[in-house]
């Protein structure tokens, strides 16, 4: 993957160890467009303590392992990998010991891929024809483009789309494919990018459905149907409220018509009628302290009261 690290395989099969000293060691590409012309990515020499470079561009990104050398393990380690990495990298071993013979070598074929980003559909425009338009950016290698009728996942026509691939500053991928298609009641597309290398095909994770004539589109048209279940609840509120509001205003009403009572204060007590001529209470008289209740301080138990008696007082 771009940005990432790998290693190159190149192990001597026997197991050997070998001393340093005796290594003639060869990392190298083919130059594009020059047959028979390669290209040093890096190299160990018998008595150096440390590989060199031959490229530029690899400068920095390739390293070999000395000790993983003396155990027959001359494998390249690259750094960040670039798009200009897919190449065909040679592995090439010599032993000074035996006059240069060469031991050991190694060709490992690099394939670099990138993942694109999700695809996006924007559109359509205002012509006679509905115009969809999708990216895709920084993916590698080069994609193929498809466009999906969603309505039965099927494939449109590759006549009806344009798609133009560039490659940007990062030498990866960058997608633009337009679709035209005739108008019709309604469309529902989508776009796909394939990236073969990586077994990947991404889609356009909205859906784009237009319904509408040529003088009025609209996006994904509402549907009623929620509206229409919630109007007969309204309904229903509508009536409690005016219900309570009624009822409120009644209790108003009467409560303001209806006459006060108003509180008069204390009764005052009625005097005791005083008796006079024969019924008057006189001095020495038992019955004066009696009374009808109970004791008191005021009064005689009822007790110490004389008798009752019928019939003339004699």
């Amino acid at each position: 993957m771009v940005g990432s690290d790998v290693w190159l395989s190149c192990i001597y099969p026997k197991g050997n160890s070998f001393d340093l000293n005796d290594l003639y060691v060869y990392w190298q590409i083919s130059v594009p467009g020059k047959r028979n012309t390669n290209s040093v990515v890096t190299y160990y020499l018998s008595g150096n303590s440390s590989a060199g470079h031959g490229d530029n561009h690899y400068k920095g990104r390739a390293r070999l392992s000395l000790d993983g050398m003396k155990q027959g393990n001359f494998s390249l380690h690259l750094h960040n990998v670039t798009p200009q990495d897919e190449q065909k990298f040679n592995c090439l071993v010599f032993r000074k010991s035996l006059e240069l013979e060469k031991i050991l070598e190694v060709t490992v074929t690099l394939n670099v891929a990138a993942n694109y980003s999700m695809p996006v559909v924007s559109g359509p425009s205002q012509d006679e024809e509905f115009i969809f338009t999708c990216t895709s950016t920084n993916g590698y290698p080069r994609p193929n483009v498809y466009w999906i009728n969603k309505t039965d996942n099927s494939l449109l026509d590759d006549t009806l789309q344009n798609s133009t691939v560039s490659l940007n500053a990062q030498g990866l991928y960058n997608v633009v494919s337009v679709l035209r298609i005739g108008r019709s009641p309604t469309v529902d597309v989508g776009c796909c990018i394939e990236n073969v290398l990586l077994h990947q095909n991404l889609t356009s994770s909205q859906t784009e459905t237009f319904t509408g004539t040529k003088d009025s589109i609209t996006e994904d048209p509402v549907d009623d149907t929620q509206d229409a279940v919630n109007r007969p609840i309204l309904s229903v509120l509508a009536v409690l409220v005016v219900a309570v509001a009624m009822a409120v205003a009644t209790g108003w009403l009467c409560r303001s018509r209806c006459p006060y009572r108003s509180y008069a204060g204390a009764q005052a007590a009625k005097p005791e009628l005083e008796l006079t001529g024969q019924f008057a209470r006189r001095e020495g008289d038992p019955w004066r302290n009696c009374r009808s209740t109970g004791s008191g301080e005021l009064g005689t138990p009822l007790s110490l009261c004389p008798p009752f008696r019928t019939g003339a007082t004699r």
